[in-house]
């Protein structure tokens, strides 16, 4: 077989489609994008009878409409990539629900296998299903499986080998709904359409997409063929009049019908299939659902689990990272050897681009640990079924403020949970069907907690609320959905006034055990993400900010009074070796290597108890220099002297650089940014080198924290950027770091971020107006907490929850306020799977 076989794996959210993939594929897979959009593509190797198949698991959906990208995405694949066989995975448990797919997809007419899933859920709900029974109406192989415990495996791959081979000769006789009235004209269009090229479409399906009034099935009627365009149009023109009679005659619209007579045939067929117990009555699910879901106890279980969220991965996260830190910065260090060696104050430009890039990467990948715990309670939470019943509270939330259960996918990718990022949180706003929800939600989405912001809020959290660590990431985590939602209501009241909300209807899962496998596999995965955005975005945005720094250079006066403070302290250091036995041993050539002699000596036995080891690193240096050696292991008075007079001359040189660098950063184009924003940022507690940090963040917000990283880095210390910046920063409070993160969790959007808003809106005024408002509203806060906090003599803790209380009122406040005009009340439609 020349082409590679291909098989798609389709079904509706929460059936189980992932453990089925991954029993199928085992670790044979990979994650990418399908091509020109940003809907993540998995695809996996399995074997079948020997032949080497692709496994290509498509996005979950509840319809083959052309309402979402998803949508669109699943149908394509199916419809323009031809896999030999459709795995269709179905919940067991559910089984009337999942149908609806089940029968859209025999429509398209494809070699289709039903896997029944999760049939031990069914059976602990005292469910039972007749696979065969269920063959016979369908047409098609049903194939009893647990995805997560490998159960069905082997039959299921039977059935897909027996499909591969009997596709040509015998094709499958697959169910076919009755539209009943409807019927006349499905055949009416169908055969209007055989004069053009539907090789992928077959015509009865294309016929029903015409008739549903698909945006994707008239575009390719209208775009099917040139030279049959005055056919294509008269069939557009058939269509639209059929649509017309059937409801002028019937009464009865043409979506509505369909939908109906899909739901019927579902019902009809679980009739017959499918018998439940009267032990179903009430589960595991049901009873804890009382609670979880309970309209007083659910929220206060919220709080709780997003409390605890961020006191495991941020208090013990943080440890871990304080822990590992020390491997960050030797790596750094083994790194920084492969560049020019450093003089005594101005270093090469490579040595200086190299150093930059390396503390703006390694102040961000010191955090790792904390992602890592982070992504993983998330993943927990995910798995076990949280997240749809988080979506159920926050509805009767955000109906409120003009958006509904469905914009919660997009806030939870976009951060609400800290760790997310805009540009899916923004690109998920496609499947909010309503225009009124989905721009208000795309607008709030960037005022997240995103991932690229958690890096300077640890910094900051570390370094001023290091006691009270997590409860000022729960703060910083929760208070941005509070700010968001009163943004929302006044969009929504506004400028979105005029667009209607739509109805929410939301499916519940039961509750799973998570995998330690699953939870692993999905933390993993989101750290690789973040790891190579790091390795592009910050690196990128690293050399940028360094030319921005370093240019233009110091006037020659200026560069002239640091040489001859080096002059004179290099002077005073020579003088010193020259009255002792070792003065041949040190001139001003070598006077950087026992500078770094000295350093690498230091380094190698800090920590060192072991009496062994540490000899054992004394030969090592006494072999590579023994006069250096004398001088850094002090042996001998003259030793002593000299060593003295190098730790006085390592002081200046670390001052000098110190100074040199400040200087080079506020004479820099950056620098005269930061400080031409000093008037309106010092109300808010931001000097020029913080504006600086925030400038780089346009770009990609992590750029914050590396450069900061950068910023206040210390030659030949090992210290973290909190304490560099701690001590950098002179009479910088916990009130500054406070304005700060409040600052950040309301910055304007990414330049990639802007790309998308400006690609979802189709509006560059939307999109400036993005950026505006959020930097706008971020300074504003930040000037209100700093100058607010200063007047009333608050600490930084004190201000974080008098500011947290004025959010949370001016939430109460604003969702009190009455609802649009034009807006429809509505009734929240929330449906279990049982």
């Amino acid at each position: 077989m020349n082409k590679v076989s291909t098989i798609a794996l389709a079904g509706q959210p929460n059936c189980g489609k992932s453990t089925v993939f991954n029993m199928l594929t085992g670790a044979r897979q990979h994650v990418a994008n399908y091509p020109g959009v940003t809907v993540e593509k998995k695809v996996g190797v399995l074997s079948v009878e020997g032949i080497s198949v692709e496994l290509v698991d498509l996005p979950g959906t509840y319809s083959f409409t052309s309402y979402s990208l998803e949508e669109r995405v699943a149908r394509d694949v199916i419809l323009h990539d031809d896999p030999q066989v459709l795995i269709d995975v179905a919940d067991c448990s559910n089984l009337q629900r999942h149908l609806y797919l089940t029968l859209q997809l025999l429509e398209m007419e494809k070699p289709t296998v039903l896997a029944l899933n999760m049939v031990d859920v069914a059976e602990r709900r005292h469910i039972s299903v007749d696979s065969s029974k269920l063959e016979q109406q369908l047409g098609i192989r049903v194939i009893r499986t647990i995805g997560k415990k490998s159960f069905g495996r082997k039959e299921l791959l039977d059935a897909l080998a027996e499909s591969m081979t009997s596709t040509d000769e015998t094709p499958q006789r697959n169910y076919t709904i009755d539209y009943g009235e409807l019927e006349s004209y499905i055949t009416k269009v169908a055969e209007e359409l055989l004069p053009l090229s539907t090789k992928n479409y077959p015509l009865r399906w294309l016929a029903i997409k015409l008739l549903e009034n698909d945006a994707e099935a008239l575009a390719f009627v209208s775009k099917t063929n040139q030279n049959l365009l005055a056919t294509s149009t008269a069939i557009l023109a058939s269509v639209e009049e059929y649509r017309e009679e059937f409801m002028r005659v019937t009464g009865q619209d043409v979506e509505r019908l369909i939908a109906k007579k899909r739901h019927e045939a579902c019902a009809s067929i679980c009739k017959e299939c499918v018998t439940a117990s009267s032990q179903a009555a009430e589960n595991f699910s049901d009873k804890l659902d009382r609670y979880i879901c309970h309209k007083i106890f659910g929220p206060i279980i919220l709080f709780a689990i997003l409390f605890c969220l961020y006191q495991v991965s941020i208090v013990l996260g943080n440890d871990l990272a304080q822990r590992v830190w020390p491997m960050w910065a030797a790596l750094g260090n083994f790194l920084m050897q492969i560049f020019p060696q450093p003089n005594f104050l101005v270093d090469p430009v490579s040595r200086s681009l190299g150093s930059w890039t390396i503390q703006s990467v390694t102040a961000i990948l010191n955090y790792l640990p904390i992602f890592f715990l982070l992504f993983s309670l998330i993943a927990i939470l995910e798995d076990s079924g949280y997240m749809p019943r988080m979506a159920f509270l926050l509805d009767r939330l955000f109906r409120k403020f003009g958006m509904h259960g469905q914009s919660t996918l997009p806030l939870i990718l976009g951060g609400v949970y800290v760790g997310g990022c805009a540009i899916p949180g923004v690109l998920a706003t496609k499947a909010i069907p309503d225009e009124r929800a989905r721009l208000t939600t795309l607008m709030v989405v960037p005022m997240m907690n995103c991932l690229a912001k958690v890096p300077l809020y640890l910094i900051l959290i570390s370094a001023y609320f290091s006691d009270h660590a997590g409860i000022a990431m729960f703060f910083i985590a929760t208070v941005t959905l509070f700010m968001a939602l009163p943004v929302a209501k006044a969009l929504s009241l506004t400028v979105l006034s005029k667009y209607e909300s739509a109805p929410f209807i939301m499916e519940m899962p039961a509750y799973h055990l998570p995998t330690v496998s699953g939870v692993l596999h999905r933390a993993l995965e989101r750290m690789w993400l973040f790891v190579k955005k790091i390795v592009t975005v910050v690196i990128a945005v690293a050399v940028i900010v360094f030319v921005l720094i370093n240019f233009p250079t110091l006037s020659t006066e200026v560069q002239n009074g640091f040489e001859q403070k080096e002059t004179a302290a290099v002077t005073k250091f020579l003088d010193v070796t020259s009255a002792t036995t070792l003065h041949n041993a040190v001139d001003e050539q070598n006077l950087m290597d026992l500078i770094l002699f000295a350093d690498g000596y230091k380094k190698a036995k800090r920590g060192v108890k072991d009496p062994a080891t540490l000899h054992e690193i004394q030969q090592k240096f006494a072999a590579k220099n023994p006069q250096f050696y004398s001088i850094a292991a002090k042996q001998g008075t003259d030793a002593i002297k000299i060593a003295k007079a190098l730790r006085n001359v390592q002081r200046i040189r670390r001052k000098l650089r110190r100074e040199l660098r400040a200087a080079q950063f506020e004479n820099s184009f950056l620098g005269m940014m930061g400080h031409a924003l000093e008037p309106v940022t010092q109300y808010a507690g931001f000097n020029w080198r913080i504006n600086i940090a925030l400038l780089s963040a346009f770009a990609a917000k992590e750029n914050s924290a590396a450069t900061l990283g950068a910023i206040y880095a210390v030659d030949g210390s090992n210290k973290s950027v909190q304490e560099s910046m701690k001590e950098g920063e002179e009479g910088f409070t916990s009130l500054h770091a406070l304005a700060l993160m409040l600052f950040m969790a309301l910055y304007p959007p990414c330049i990639p971020t802007l790309i998308m808003v400006r690609m979802q809106t189709a509006s560059t005024k939307l999109m400036c107006f993005s950026v505006a408002y959020q930097t706008l509203l971020g300074l504003g806060v930040a000037t209100f907490v700093f100058t607010g906090g200063k007047m009333l003599n608050l600490t930084g803790m004190q201000m974080m929850w008098l500011f947290y209380g004025l959010c949370v009122l001016t939430t109460v406040v604003m969702g009190m306020l009455p609802k649009s005009i034009g807006e429809t009340k509505q009734q929240l439609g929330v449906e279990y799977v049982k």
